[in-house]
């Protein structure tokens, strides 16, 4: 069974945020980069744009949240918490977030994408364009680089797909390159559109 039936089994066929029945798409929920049905969640195209471009994010439509937040799939509450952060400018997200219970695993995860953070608190990864860079991007090197204790360089021009971003350093990502995952610094780097 693909991921898309399963999620559609899981929900019975609606979208996991609002309940709405029509153009539904599975949904991975960042950071996890496996497509699997307990990091991705079903979305209407509704929910799906807002979420990706928060600056358009309708505060009436994410009333919703009343319900999903209270999802037994982990992936749901994790998208359920960012979203009430997002939206913290409204008093009543504050009263659902003041309810709402994530386990420890959740509540990192949730975290990780820099929601319910301030500004100054999150790491973000730019490469040598000054272009934000986030897990599961691919990415181009700059220059030719000497890899310690590899018996092969990094040449210039080398594709490094799905890149991870170290969380406690915004000048380091780790990609595969010749098969094995190196530190490399974001300064080294142009994201690959």
């Amino acid at each position: 069974m693909n991921i898309e039936k399963e999620l559609a089994a899981r929900s019975g066929s609606k979208c996991e945020m609002c309940a709405a029945e029509a153009n539904l798409n599975v949904y991975e929920v960042s950071p996890e980069t496996s497509a699997k049905p307990d990091n991705c969640i079903l979305l209407c195209e509704t929910c799906n744009q807002q979420i990706d471009n928060p600056e358009i994010a309708d505060a009436n439509h994410w009333r919703c949240l009343n319900d999903s937040m209270w999802s037994q799939v982990p992936a749901v509450q994790v998208m359920a918490w960012r979203m009430l952060n997002r939206l913290n400018k409204e008093d009543w997200t504050h009263d659902l977030l003041d309810m709402m219970y994530l386990d420890e695993d959740g509540l990192t995860w949730a975290k990780a994408a820099g929601d319910g953070r301030a500004p100054e608190d999150i790491t973000v990864h730019k490469d040598c364009n000054g272009v934000i860079l986030l897990s599961g991007d691919t990415v181009t090197l700059t220059k030719d680089l000497v890899i310690k204790g590899a018996t092969f360089a990094g040449k210039r021009g080398t594709s490094v797909r799905n890149i991870t971003l170290v969380h406690d350093n915004p000048e380091q990502i780790e990609g595969r390159v010749n098969g094995q995952i190196i530190v490399i610094l974001t300064k080294f780097v142009k994201k690959t559109v």
